[in-house]
């Protein structure tokens, strides 16, 4: 009880982060949290504040997501998607959890090394939203693809943190339905779950109006440093 009393508290404050900044939730928390938790049980359990994130964001926030677009994303983020639960159920919790330090770490650098907008051609863009599938149903992160993606297509930064949480929840939904089907969701999952998901959901309703209060600039820096740093730290402590 004391560990899902600890990890509640630390989802609040990394979850708070992503709804104000439309990623970096899961990141950080699973940072911190492998001090008592395997990583991939930290990622199944990530369904549950990503969901709350998205469909809470989503709503409070003004329409900007263009479904057509969304559409585009998603449809080859499922075909992502597919290869990446596949991927879930085969490799060895060491390469787990070597290539989601990797893959954040990675996508981090890029993003720190690209402070200002760069477009991105249509090949690219669907090549990143078939990585963003793979990396969300693999790895339960999506979040430095998808805004790298993102970063390139748009300058807004509500637009870009909205179109991020409606890709993240679908891609989570898919996920979800992966989960059930494989019976992945283990009664020690459930019990985290339930505990937590209350507070979670009254903090995150609570706390999506501070994304008004961040501008452009920090906006885009905060996003890229976080994402560094977390995955390089993630790295440094992987016992594998």
């Amino acid at each position: 009880m004391t560990e899902i009393i600890i990890l509640t508290l630390v989802c609040s404050i990394t979850f708070t982060f992503e709804i104000v900044f439309g990623l970096a939730g899961t990141i950080l928390m699973i940072t911190i949290m492998t001090l008592l938790f395997d990583a991939k049980t930290l990622v199944i359990y990530s369904i549950l504040p990503q969901l709350l994130t998205a469909s809470i964001g989503l709503y409070r926030s003004p329409k900007t997501v263009n479904i057509t677009f969304l559409m585009r994303m998603l449809a080859f983020g499922a075909i992502g998607g597919v290869a990446g639960l596949i991927m879930f159920y085969r490799f060895p919790t060491s390469v787990f959890y070597q290539i989601l330090a990797i893959a954040i770490t990675l996508f981090g650098l890029y993003l720190v090394a690209s402070p200002h907008i760069i477009k991105i051609n249509p090949v690219i863009q669907r090549m990143l939203d078939t990585l963003a599938g793979v990396s969300q149903t693999l790895i339960g992160i999506s979040g430095p693809i998808a805004m790298t993606r993102l970063l390139g297509s748009f300058n807004d930064k509500l637009v870009i943190r909205n179109y991020a949480l409606a890709f993240f929840l679908v891609m989570n939904l898919f996920r979800a339905g992966g989960y059930i089907i494989n019976d992945t969701l283990t009664d020690d999952i459930l019990e985290m779950m339930m505990i937590s998901g209350p507070v979670l959901a009254i903090v995150l309703w609570n706390s999506n109006h501070l994304h008004v209060k961040v501008n452009e600039y920090v906006f885009r820096k905060v996003v890229s440093w976080v994402i560094l740093i977390g995955g390089i730290s993630l790295w440094i402590r992987s016992p594998y």
